[in-house]
This record gives structure tokens, C-alpha cells and sequence, in this order.
């Protein structure tokens, strides 16, 4: 849902206008609506009759409101008293834990006044009126002081207090840091003050900002921050389980500062504008070590940075935890566990196949073969394995870096990634000279990854005898478990994924997940070559009949696969949508 576009929660009952009901002014009804909290709370069916008259009376007796008694106890949750709230103003409710902010909005108060009012912009109406979410919805001196503020008219919507504070909570971090390097900053059309390009005080704004950005990302488990410059400003996102999502909005006289601060840690020429560069650092957050890679680029706007993050903390995963089902986990370790031939785990970037063959390397990893790995870079260090970095300046190349490995009289090979024809031919040819070799393909499915190492360059018969089996895979998001409800969808399509209604769940959002969503889990097809796919090979046979007889012989394709876990309750319909519709 881009930034801006409301996502409220009409009252149920009601059929007015926003004008008619004071929403559209942002404040409640100017007379005390008629109806009682505890009556709401019934026609709501969140609590029984008698349940709420036991809470009126106590509530009156320890001189507190009802709705807040009801909450201590248990019986309603914060998000269901905004809900009620809502209902008997006859508001809008807005779900924080979902609604996708416009950081334009936020920006239009600083944090002492959102930490004052406990109220917090939150996007824009298609009439310039500004939506401010408040857990208190009736306090009109909060409404007139942020119109006041802001100069725009202000619609007040419902949320709940803890939904509030989560946010003003994460809001805090960055936006504190924006606002000192706004105060510090000089004229828009004055240069960037060399001073915060070559500073070194731990405590300067800049630092304070980028450090305090990629410490927001690691608390969210993004994978990646995308630091984008724009006309007017620049935006910052954060890639959390494969999805891009807005942080933070800057302004756009300080991008130059924050990609030179990047730019110093990664060691990069802070005066080399104009063309691509690549760097790298490590910073200790919390305790934690984590490997940042860097990359810069010459934009229209201007430089954009783009972080990729490692966190070395995060333990490598054994085969039982990836997702896979008994019969693929039993045929990958089989390839596996051969003392030669070739493993290939293919599928596009970000999909989890590095960690697909740590994992394998963990679970081979007995102490009595000698494994060696070249990689670009080393995302993880393994204990006992031998782990070799790409140097292309060095003249390390995987090509380069596998033709001496095999020198070194290894048992196990893993190559990052087979790039070119050269290390693709140097593959096959150790895995038919009694090595095992574990490596990767950027293929659409596993039935491709054959055809692709012929396209390469690699003659059909090396290929049929060199590769044992190969994987691909995709990554699809976890429904929380929290909030996951049973899914709405329609009788027709939940018959054509052959569900019923009661095996498929749904995202909904809460504040302890990303849009419903937390975690991911991977979904597999795993091919083993066998001889009449061998043979299909050797005759150049297409991949679709390649496929087909895999399929014939117990192949569960990638869309089976996460058929199979929205059944179980693990994903939604939707996830497997987004991730399988381009194999179709």
C-alpha cells in the first residue's frame, strides 16, 4: 500500500459521512455521544453483557474507566479498545502495526511534540488533510495544537495506546537523529561542510544518523538498507524478509554527507563521484559483530548507497530447519552424503542458497574430509572448513581460486556461485575426478540448471555423468502467529490450489510482525539426476521433458511445495502467488 493511501476501519454500525460524523474535522461528535462504552463493547461481542457490567461497577469503585479495566483484566486487547473507541465517536480506526507511514507526514512534527501528545502523522488525505493517528481521539486541544503546528487541517483516527507507543518507540531512534543533523546543516544551496565528511568525533550528527540507521535495520532483521537519493529528498528502505519497505524520509541536503560517512567506513574515495564503487565494514552493535558491504552509484539525483548486512552472530542452520519435507530432505542428503559428483542449490539472488549449502557443509562436516570453499564473499565462518575469499584485484577469480584448490587435495569443494564457462568447466571436471562439489546457478527451477551449464559451454556428456542432483528454491514469509486468521478467500480459488477453507490462513497485522508476516521458510523442488534424465541430456532433450520426467519420478515442484505449507498453516495463498507466479 503506497504511503498516503488510508487503510481505516469504518464504525460498523454507522452509515454517516466523515463531515456528518466529525471525523472529517478530526474531532469527535461536539455532544457526548449517547451511547455507553460497556454497550459498544457488547454489540462488538467482545465481551458478554454481564462481563461488562461486573467492569462498570469496579471500574467506578477504583475510580477508573471502564474500557482501561477491562484491558488490565484481560478481556479486551489495546487494539480492540481503539476499535470501541472508534465505534462510539463514530471514528476511524487505523491498525499502526499495518498502515504503511508517509515519513512527509511524521516529519511535520518533531518527537518532543509526538512524545507530548502521544499522537503521530501519519499520511495524507487526497485533500492535503493531514491523518493523525492518536490513542486518544477525543482530546480536541492535541488536534487544535497540531493544526496549529502543521498549518493543515488535521482528521483525527482512532489506534490503539500500545500500537502508539511501539511506534513512537521506533520513530525515535532515527528521527532524533534527523532532526540534530536538520538543526547542524547549512543553507540548502551551501556545499556540505567538509567537516562532517571528515569527522572523526563518535558523537557528530552524521554518525550518530548512519550508525543509528543500521542499527534500526538490524533490530527489524533487514537485509539490505537502500539509501536513495531523490529530487527532493532521500529515502531510506529496508529490505526485511525480501521485503523493500520505507524507514526513513531525509532531507535532501544531507545526502551528500550521509554517502561520504558511508563511504568512509567502507575505506571508498569519498571525491570519486561519478562512477561505481564497492566497500566494506564491520561494526559491534549490541554486542553483536556484523559485516557491512557497500556498494555506490551514480544516480540521476545523485549518489545512492546500497548496504548489504551480515551478522556473523546468526548460527548456520542444520537441514532439518530449512523447511524441507521428509522425502526432499532425504534425497538432498543422499546427493550430499556421496563421495563425489556435483550438488547444484539454484534460483535468482536473496533466495537463501548460501545458507541451503552451509547447512549442507555442517551436516558433511565430520572432521575426516578435508573442505575447502571459495566464496564471494564469506558470509559465515565454519569451524574445521577452509574458506577462501574472492580477490578479482588479487587475481583471485573463482576460476583462478578452484584450479589451485584442487591442488590442495580436498575432499569437499563449495563454490559460491558458477559464474562463466571456465569455472563451470573446472566444476564438472573435479566433481568426475572424485570430489564432491556443492555449488550455485541462477536458474528459474531445477530442471533449467542442466540446460544452463550446456549453454555455458559444458559438453552434454560432462554434465549428464558430473551432476548427482539439483535443488532450487525460493524464500516465502512466515504468517505471524499471532495475528494469522483463517482465510477469506474465495471457495474457487482456494479449489484450485485444492484447499478448503479451513487449511488456508491469511496475514492481518499486529505489532509484533511486519504486515502479518514474521520470519521466512524456504520451498523446494529437489531433482536428483538419475539415468533416464542422464540419457535426456545426452540427446539435448528440452527442459520441459526434462521436467516431466522428473516430475514423473516424485519431483514436488516449488509451487506443490508451498501449497503444502499453506496447508499447514506456515504461509498464505498470497506469499505463494508472489512467489511462484513467474513459474507458471
Amino acid at each position: 500500500m503506497p504511503p498516503g493511501e488510508l487503510s481505516l476501519v469504518r464504525p460498523a454500525h454507522g452509515t454517516s459521512t466523515p463531515e456528518e460524523s466529525g471525523a472529517g474535522s478530526g474531532s469527535p461528535r461536539e455532544k457526548r455521544p449517547g451511547r455507553l462504552i460497556g454497550d459498544v463493547i457488547v454489540e462488538l461481542g467482545f465481551a458478554s453483557r454481564e462481563r461488562v457490567e461486573q467492569a462498570v461497577e469496579a471500574a467506578r469503585a477504583k475510580g477508573k474507566l471502564t474500557g482501561q479495566l477491562l484491558v488490565e483484566q484481560g478481556v479486551l486487547r489495546h487494539d480492540q479498545l481503539a476499535r470501541v473507541v472508534a465505534e462510539r465517536y463514530d471514528l476511524d480506526y487505523i491498525d499502526l502495526s499495518t498502515y504503511e507511514l508517509d515519513m512527509g507526514a511524521v516529519n511535520l512534527l518533531d518527537m518532543d511534540a509526538i512524545r507530548r501528545y502521544q499522537a503521530v502523522p501519519v499520511g495524507f488525505l487526497d485533500d492535503g488533510t493531514l491523518l493523525l493517528a492518536m490513542a486518544d481521539p477525543t482530546n480536541v486541544l492535541t488536534i487544535d495544537d497540531v493544526a496549529m503546528i502543521t498549518g493543515r487541517k488535521v482528521r483525527a483516527a482512532c489506534a490503539s495506546v500500545e500500537d502508539v507507543q511501539i511506534l513512537i518507540t521506533r520513530l525515535s531512534r532515527v528521527e532524533q537523529a534527523v532532526e540534530e543533523i536538520i538543526e547542524d546543516e547549512a543553507a540548502p544551496e551551501a556545499e556540505p561542510a567538509p567537516l562532517l565528511v571528515e569527522e572523526t568525533d563518535a558523537d557528530s550528527p552524521v554518525i550518530k544518523l548512519v550508525h543509528s540507521l543500521i542499527a534500526d535495520a538490524i533490530e527489524q532483521g533487514a537485509s539490505d538498507i537502500h539509501i536513495d537519493p531523490g529530487e527532493r529528498d532521500m529515502r531510506v528502505l529496508f529490505r526485511v524478509d525480501g521485503v523493500l519497505s520505507p524507514a526513513a524520509t531525509l532531507a535532501r541536503g544531507m545526502a551528500a554527507n550521509v554517502i561520504s560517512r558511508v563511504k568512509i567506513m567502507g575505506d571508498m574515495d569519498i571525491s570519486e563521484r561519478r562512477a561505481p564503487q564497492d566497500g566494506r565494514f564491520a561494526l559491534t552493535i549490541d554486542g553483536r559483530r556484523v559485516d557491512i558491504r557497500i556498494v555506490t552509484l551514480p544516480l540521476v539525483h545523485g549518489e545512492g548507497a546500497f548496504l548489504r548486512i551480515l551478522d556473523r552472530s546468526i548460527a548456520v542452520r542444520d537441514l532439518e530447519s530449512l523447511g524441507m519435507q521428509r522425502t526432499e530432505h532425504d534425497r538432498f542428503g543422499y546427493a550430499i552424503s556421496r563421495p563425489n559428483g556435483a550438488v547444484l542449490v539454484t534460483g535468482p539472488t536473496g533466495t537463501g542458497k548460501s545458507t541451503t549449502l552451509y547447512a549442507a557443509l555442517s551436516a558433511i562436516n565430520d572432521g575426516a574430509r578435508s573442505i575447502l570453499t571459495i566464496e564471494d564473499p564469506v558470509e559465515t565462518r565454519l569451524a574445521a572448513v577452509k574458506q577462501m575469499q574472492v580477490a578479482p584485484k588479487a587475481g583471485v577469480t573463482f576460476s583462478s581460486g578452484l584450479r589451485s584448490m584442487l591442488r590442495a587435495d580436498p575432499d569437499v569443494i563449495m563454490v559460491g556461485e558458477i559464474r562463466d564457462r571456465e569455472t563451470a568447466r573446472i566444476a564438472v571436471e573435479a566433481a568426475l575426478t572424485g570430489h564432491l562439489v556443492l555449488s550455485t546457478l541462477h536458474t528459474r527451477d531445477a530442471p533449467s540448471a542442466l540446460g544452463r551449464l550446456v549453454d555455458m559451454g559444458t559438453e552434454p556428456f560432462l554434465v549428464s555423468s558430473a551432476i548427482t542432483c539439483v535443488v532450487a528454491q525460493r524464500l516465502v514469509r512466515l504468517l505471524c502467529p499471532h495475528c494469522k486468521q483463517p482465510s477469506k478467500a474465495p471457495e474457487s480459488l482456494l479449489a484450485e490450489y485444492g484447499l478448503y477453507g479451513s487449511e488456508a490462513f491469511e496475514a492481518v497485522g499486529c505489532a509484533r510482525c511486519s504486515a502479518g508476516y514474521r520470519g521466512r521458510i524456504g520451498i523446494y523442488e529437489v531433482m536428483p539426476v538419475t539415468e533416464e534424465i542422464r540419457a535426456l541430456v545426452l540427446d539435448s532433450a528440452p527442459v520441459d521433458e526434462i521436467a516431466a520426467v522428473a516430475e514423473r519420478q516424485g519431483m514436488r515442484r516449488l509451487r506443490e511445495d508451498g501449497i503444502a505449507k499453506v496447508r499447514a498453516g506456515q504461509t498464505s495463498i498470497a506469499e505463494i502467488e508472489r512467489m511462484t507466479t513467474s513459474l507458471l
